[in-house]
């Protein structure tokens, strides 16, 4: 790999173990094994460097979790979904804290607004996005209380009138 390879996986490490808000410059150089320069050089900035190695991480994810989502029941493919707030809490966190960094990036603001497009169209519109995120939010807070994907169909089939 190259600098900005090593570059990006260090920037997913300190992502994972740090989150967004404590991961420094150093903490990435050092992850990456390369001079602090080389973030400035390859990327312009950490942020940017952060905003593009949460791109990846959160396609890597979408690519592990494709085949577990893909089920013939609804409730399988949202409990597969749930299931990753569990297995990848660390990554989703860092998801909320890059939109709170959107609120003063607008490089960052623009990328996750491309993530939220791939998002509405991976998932079919805008009203499962917003289920998923309010869901993801539930698990990360409240884990014993959040729903599962059965409740979540049921709940939904039970807002359409289709109980």
């Amino acid at each position: 790999m190259g600098n900005r390879e090593d570059l990006l996986a260090g920037a997913k490490q300190c992502l994972v173990e740090r989150g967004w808000a404590r991961t420094t410059v150093r903490d990435i150089a050092n992850a990456a094994g390369v001079s602090h320069a080389a973030i400035g050089y390859h990327f312009g900035s950490k942020d940017a460097l952060l905003t593009q190695a949460l791109v990846q991480a959160v396609d890597e994810l979408d690519d592990e979790l494709r085949p577990q989502a893909t089920g013939d029941e609804p409730a399988d493919r949202w409990q597969a979904l749930i299931d990753s707030f569990t297995t990848h809490r660390a990554l989703w966190v860092a998801q909320l804290e890059a939109a709170v960094q959107a609120e003063r990036s607008p490089e960052v603001r623009a990328h996750l607004a491309e993530g939220q497009r791939q998002g509405r169209e991976g998932l079919g519109g805008s009203v499962p996005l917003a289920l998923l995120t309010g869901l993801m939010m539930q698990w990360l807070i409240d884990p014993e209380r959040a729903p599962s994907g059965s409740d979540v169909v049921h709940e939904l089939r039970s807002l359409a009138g289709d109980s």
